[in-house]
């Protein structure tokens, strides 16, 4: 995709499901005509941003566009967070006009100064993402590699703090996620195209200025100024699901100034973007498959089917069943077969999360759909407060101003066939996604992003072959195009979207070598 999951009513991305149970909320190209950094030099504006110095200071609560919440905890050393806002052209092509302010966060190195190798600057993926709530909410995951770097990430240009894009309020999303995203009839597919055309031109009117400089391209130059700020020589990196698509681009802008590096989760830079969504729906029915065959495997039983066969048609037939009359939700909402689909997905990125999602399956049979609509309410980043996050505004404005096509519902309607064949139960919703960038008001920059990266130091390409978002060859191809020497692929044999915070020892030993002690593995290694 450029992203990660299209299983909403807008575009794809990538919730990071271990916060969002819990909190209801998500933590979860072309290059542009413009100025390059010999470009900066050239215009005599590079001291501008080059010459800044980033005041870091103690992190305050995440802004609602965030997500809300409180301000992160210290660390268990009992370190605190520091947070940063970096000034970048608002258009790279214009460095002497406007900017735009981006968000960063850190926690420095837990081990001797001595040792520190640099910054390790993480994407946890989105688009529209926030990395700056996102990285204290899995810092953890990441102790051993704090002992040798600062843990970085940032909000990007029009996510969270850093300018964020707005489209709709709180109560017109409310709406907007409840409503029909797999229309049966004319009708239906009326009203879809209408209330997609009303968020875009919402968009257009709340962020106008804002939306032709929000393309991957633009974050990926951001980077290579942040990474001059923090007094790098090179960009040490880490990109989870569309994090990888943004390391691909930065290595393509930036190949001489590419450090350790470690794609996971791996988007397939290759493909336009009806290419990605039938490969998710291929990815998503295959994690389904799995969660089925697991369920009926338990000793205990399977409380939502007999068989693997059953489950899914048992699921089938809630959601059909949803589409001519919701459940009660979250009240005052209803479970609708959106929300269900959407809560069904959000549980099959972690193998963790597939007991609630039988629990939830378990309970919409009964009449209550209030766990479904829990984790339906995470893909969409709403918090138990009715609050949104502005993931999914940047969602759609990133992938709009990334993708050049613009499909019709005539398009759609001949892909139907394909996408059901690939998933009967994910396919359609995968298939009209494809028109959330109909009328958007800019263009987009290429059918796919260009990652070719030759003279780049090597970069470890981790694909998961049960991963249902960014589908396993995904990480092959993405390798294939970063060019001939660049790429060194391995393996994990497993279930879940991304493969090192799946705890799998083989995997974390063979990323934490490579980024603490630069040593590169041999490609086409395998871990299980």
């Amino acid at each position: 995709m450029a992203s990660d999951s299209r299983l909403r009513a807008v575009v794809p991305r990538r919730p990071r499901t271990t916060t969002a149970l819990t909190s209801a909320a998500v933590l979860l190209a072309a290059l542009l005509t413009g100025c390059g950094d010999g470009d900066l030099r050239a215009t005599g504006t590079s001291a501008r941003f080059t010459a800044q110095t980033l005041d870091w200071r103690a992190c305050p609560a995440p802004s609602e566009a965030e997500g809300g919440g409180s301000a992160p905890s210290p660390l268990p050393n009992g370190a605190t967070w520091e947070c940063a806002t970096m000034k970048a052209p608002l258009d790279w092509s214009r460095p002497q006009g406007p900017t735009v302010d981006i968000a960063l966060i850190r926690a420095r190195a837990s081990g001797p100064a001595s040792r520190r190798i640099g910054s390790l600057v993480f994407n946890f993926g989105g688009p529209g993402g926030s990395g700056v709530t996102a990285l204290p909410a899995f810092a953890q995951d990441y102790a051993t590699l704090r002992t040798r770097y600062d843990l970085v990430s940032f909000d990007p240009r029009g996510v969270g703090r850093s300018a964020p894009v707005k489209c709709l309020d709180d109560a017109q999303l409310d709406t907007f996620f409840q409503q029909d995203a797999t229309p049966d009839d004319s009708t239906e597919r009326a009203q879809l195209v209408a209330r997609t055309r009303k968020f875009n031109t919402a968009c257009e009117a709340n962020s106008g200025k804002l939306l032709p400089n929000v393309r991957t391209t633009d974050a990926a130059r951001d980077m290579d100024l942040m990474r001059r700020l923090l007094g790098d020589a090179k960009l040490h990196y880490f990109g989870i699901s569309y994090g990888t698509e943004l390391g691909g681009v930065y290595a393509h802008l930036f190949p001489q100034h590419v450090g350790r590096a470690v794609f996971d989760g791996v988007v397939d830079p290759t493909q336009d973007p009806e290419q990605s969504a039938l490969g998710q729906a291929k990815g998503f029915q295959l994690a389904l498959d799995n969660f089925a065959e697991d369920c009926v495997s338990k000793p205990e039983g399977c409380p939502i089917g007999d068989t693997p066969q059953d489950v899914k048609d048992r699921i089938a037939q809630l959601l059909h069943n949803l589409d001519k009359k919701p459940i009660p939700g979250i009240s005052p909402r209803r479970l609708t077969e959106t929300a269900a689909t959407n809560g069904i997905a959000q549980s099959l990125y972690s193998k963790d999360f597939w007991e609630y999602l039988t629990e939830g399956l378990e309970q919409a049979y009964d009449g209550d759909g209030r766990v479904l609509m829990v984790l339906s309410d995470a893909m969409n980043g709403r918090n138990p407060n009715g609050g949104y996050s502005n993931i999914t505004a940047a969602n759609v404005a990133i992938n709009c101003a990334d993708q050049k096509p613009r499909y019709t519902v005539a398009d759609v309607q001949r892909a139907l066939p394909r996408f059901r064949a690939a998933s009967p139960l994910f396919g359609d919703f995968l298939a009209w996604g494809m028109i959330s960038c109909t009328d958007w008001a800019v263009p987009g920059a290429a059918y796919h992003p260009d990652v070719s990266a030759p003279g780049s130091a090597p970069i470890l390409v981790v694909g998961n072959t049960g991963d249902p978002a960014t589908p396993y060859g995904g990480a092959r191809r993405m390798a294939q195009a970063l060019g001939k020497g660049v790429a060194v692929e391995l393996t994990y044999k497993g279930q879940g979207h991304g493969a090192y915070d799946s705890k799998n020892k083989c995997v974390q030993n063979t990323v934490n070598a490579y980024l603490l002690d630069g040593k590169v593995p041999r490609s086409g290694g395998v871990c299980t």
